[in-house]
C-alpha cells in the first residue's frame, strides 16, 4: 500500500477455506497454515502490495462447507508479517464483535510486529448467523454504520492520545489509557468495503481505501464518474483516499485454456449448495428468476469480483483498464492461490512494468 504501483495489486481471501471459489474442484484453496506462510513470502518477495483477509466466523455449507475453516485475522495478519519484508498484511476487524480497546491493542502488536506494515479492513457486519453465535443482536444497515463510526472513532482516539473518557450512543468508558501507541506515530493504513451509499459513506468519510464493484464490461466512463465523485467526496471531507475493486484470476497460457478451465472450475463444479445459502443469506433468492439466476452466476465465478479470463496479454490489459478508470488498485482471488501466482507473477507482472503500472 505504500509502493509507486501506479496500479497497486493484492490477494484476497487466502485466509479462508477454498478462498473466494465456490468450487468443487479437488485443487481448490485448502486455506491451512502452511499454505498461507509459503504464499505470502512468495508474494512479498514478487513485490504483491497487500494480503487483504475475509473476516468469516461460519462456513456457508454445501459439499464443501465453503470457507467453513478460516484463520481470526488479526493474529493471522501477525503471524504473516513476523515473515515477511514489505507487504501490507490487513486484519479485517467486525466492529460490532471486538471492543474497541481489545481491537486496538491486537492491532497495535501487529503494527510493531510489521514495523507500520499492518493494515484495518472495518466491517460493520451483515451476516446474522455469524452474529446470533456470539450472542449479539444485529443492528439495521444504517444504525450498524452509526455503530461502526462511533467504533472508529474510539479506536483512533485511543491511538492518539491517553486519559480520556468517551460517552457515545454505543460505547461509554472511563479513564482510558492504552500503549503502546501504533508503530512510528502515524496509524495503520484503513480501509472498508462500501457498496451501498452508507457504507460507500462511511469508507469515504474515514479511511485511506474503498473497496467497491467495478463492472469493467459497463461503459467505462460511467465507473470512472464513481471513482471520481469518491475521490471528490474524501478531498471535501479533509483527505485522499484510494478506489479498488475486487478481481477473480483465470490465467493461462491461452484464452481457450483459461475458458476451460473457468467453465470446468466455476461453472461444472461450483458448489450450487454453497452460492444458495449465501443467496439465501443475503436475501437475494427471493429476486426474481431472472436476476436470481444472475446473481447465482456471479456468486459461483468468485464472490461477485470481476471475472479475469485469458491469457497474460489479455488479463495485463484488463487490469490496463481497471488503472484507466482510475482505480488505485485490485485485490485478487485464484482457486489455488499458491499454484497460479507464480505463473502470474511471471507474466503477467512483466507486462504491467513495461505498460508503465508497475515498478520492477
Amino acid at each position: 500500500m505504500y509502493t509507486r504501483n501506479a496500479l497497486k495489486i493484492g490477494l484476497f481471501g487466502a485466509n479462508c477455506s477454498s478462498g473466494r471459489a465456490v468450487t468443487k474442484v479437488e485443487e481448490r484453496w485448502p486455506g491451512d497454515w502452511e499454505h498461507n506462510l509459503r504464499l505470502a513470502q512468495l508474494a512479498d518477495e514478487a513485490g504483491i502490495d497487500f494480503l487483504l483477509p475475509i473476516g468469516r466466523w461460519k462456513g456457508y455449507g454445501g459439499e464443501t462447507d465453503y470457507q467453513g475453516a478460516t484463520y481470526e485475522t488479526i493474529t493471522w495478519a501477525t503471524g504473516l508479517l513476523a515473515a515477511t519484508k514489505r507487504i501490507t498484511v490487513f486484519g479485517t476487524v467486525h466492529a460490532p464483535l471486538f471492543p474497541p480497546i481489545i481491537a486496538s491493542k491486537q492491532m497495535v502488536t501487529a503494527d510493531h510486529v510489521g514495523r507500520g506494515r499492518f493494515g484495518l479492513n472495518i466491517v460493520c457486519g451483515w451476516n446474522e448467523g455469524e452474529f446470533e453465535m456470539f450472542g449479539v443482536s444485529p443492528q439495521d444497515h444504517a444504525a450498524r454504520y452509526e455503530q461502526g463510526q462511533e467504533w472508529f472513532d474510539v479506536v483512533r482516539m485511543i491511538w492518539e492520545r491517553d486519559d480520556f473518557d468517551f460517552e457515545g450512543k454505543y460505547y461509554k468508558m472511563r479513564g482510558v489509557r492504552v500503549k503502546p501507541k501504533p508503530w512510528g506515530g502515524t496509524r495503520p493504513v484503513t480501509m472498508n468495503a462500501g457498496y451501498s451509499p452508507e457504507g460507500r459513506a462511511f469508507a469515504i468519510r474515514n479511511c485511506d481505501a474503498l473497496f467497491t464493484t467495478a463492472n469493467l464490461e459497463r461503459n467505462l466512463e460511467a465507473v470512472a464518474a464513481e471513482v471520481r465523485r469518491a475521490k471528490e467526496g474524501a478531498r471535501a471531507a479533509g483527505h485522499e483516499i484510494g478506489v479498488y475493486t475486487v478481481g477473480v484470476v483465470t490465467l493461462r497460457p491461452t484464452k481457450k485454456e483459461a475458458e476451460e478451465y473457468f467453465r470446468y472450475s466455476v461453472i461444472e463444479n461450483a458448489d450450487w449448495g454453497a452460492v444458495d445459502n449465501i443467496l439465501a443469506m443475503k436475501g437475494l433468492d427471493k429476486l426474481p428468476e431472472a436476476k436470481r439466476q444472475k446473481a447465482r452466476e456471479s456468486y459461483a465465478q468468485g464472490m461477485g469480483g470481476v471475472p479475469l479470463v485469458g491469457d497474460p496479454d489479455e488479463i495485463a490489459a484488463m487490469l490496463a483498464r481497471v488503472n484507466e478508470v482510475g482505480m488505485t488498485g485490485i485485490a485478487l482471488s485464484f482457486v489455488n492461490y499458491l499454484d497460479e501466482l507464480p505463473y502470474f507473477i511471471a507474466e503477467v507482472l512483466p507486462r504491467l512494468e513495461r505498460m508503465g503500472l508497475r515498478t520492477p
